[in-house]
């Protein structure tokens, strides 16, 4: 049985425009996203448009469009639509870099992580060395992280 692994589109957008996507894989073999974070990503001419075309990636409708509502007065769709279906199908992770998607999705008491703590998990299974010039990549790629934030992940992580 493999775990339920739902993402809004940031994190998606961070790691293809670094070609790090593939971490997802390794870490997660299967990613779903609802519909509203794959129209976002296909609106964008930008890295990750075509990522539910990606075999390992599956799109899901999400039912309870009630929720979405109540969530929509916060947060952008994707992301309410990232939590009402991880609520629905119960997930295991749900990755949300938004800060107030992510205080949400805590609230609601679901398993959340970000970007970073996906790269750290990678690094600490080996799949990636270091975490450092993927993350100024991403920064230069147009990802934005308070300089403290990156100063302290990558100090905890001895980079």
């Amino acid at each position: 049985m493999s775990n339920i692994v739902i993402s809004n589109a940031t994190p998606i957008i961070s790691l293809c425009s670094v070609g790090y996507e593939f971490v997802l894989k390794e870490l997660f073999h299967h990613i779903l996203i609802p519909k509203a974070v794959d129209m976002e990503l296909r609106s964008l001419d930008k890295p990750g448009s075509r990522f539910s075309d990606l075999k390992w990636v599956e799109v899901v409708s999400v039912q309870n469009e009630e929720v979405i509502v109540f969530l929509r007065k916060d947060i952008d769709k994707g992301e309410a639509e990232t939590i009402a279906l991880a609520k629905q199908m119960n997930a295991d992770v749900v990755i949300i870099d938004e800060n107030a998607g992510y205080q949400i999705a805590r609230h609601f008491g679901l398993p959340v992580v970000r970007t970073l703590s996906i790269l750290k998990v990678a690094k600490d299974k080996k799949i990636i060395n270091k975490i450092r010039p993927i993350v100024e990549q991403m920064v230069q790629r147009g990802r934005w992280y308070s300089k403290n934030v990156i100063d302290k992940f990558l100090g905890d992580v001895g980079e």
